[in-house]
């Protein structure tokens, strides 16, 4: 996770869409995203997710109808969503989530490749995980 610096653009305003499963979030500098929570959800910056270093990233499937629960502030710098499948490691830094905002095509077409790739359907439930807390095998 890149670290906040003064040129990081900061929340001005962030909504939760429960029924259209957005989050909603505009910054300081204009820009404003509708960031899906399915999108959220495949790219949670956890270790869970992201792995432990290149390479060991768990494709995410069966998030397109996962909501938000819970969203909570960490420090003054991030949010902590809790989804609807439990999953609540994941912390969202102001510059993630922009990140995520401005880079949503290239993201969802990279998730649709991989996919592809793993010869797996988006809908198709995750695998069951064995013994390891963060999902790493």
């Amino acid at each position: 996770m890149a670290g906040l610096n003064k040129d990081t653009p900061t929340p001005q305003d962030i909504t939760v869409h429960s029924a259209s499963r957005v989050l909603e979030v505009s910054f300081s500098d204009g820009a404003s995203f509708r960031i899906p929570f399915e999108l959220m959800r495949v790219y949670s910056p956890s270790a869970e997710v992201q792995g432990h270093g290149p390479g060991q990233e768990t494709l995410q499937t069966g998030k397109r109808d996962v909501t938000l629960v819970a969203l909570e502030p960490v420090g003054n710098y991030a949010v902590q969503p809790t989804f609807s499948d439990g999953h609540d490691s994941g912390i969202y830094a102001w510059d993630y989530l922009y990140f995520l905002g401005s880079q949503q095509a290239e993201l969802w077409n990279d998730y649709l490749q991989r996919l592809q790739a793993a010869g797996v359907d988006r809908d198709a439930p995750m695998p069951e995980k064995g013994g390891h807390a963060c999902g790493s095998h």
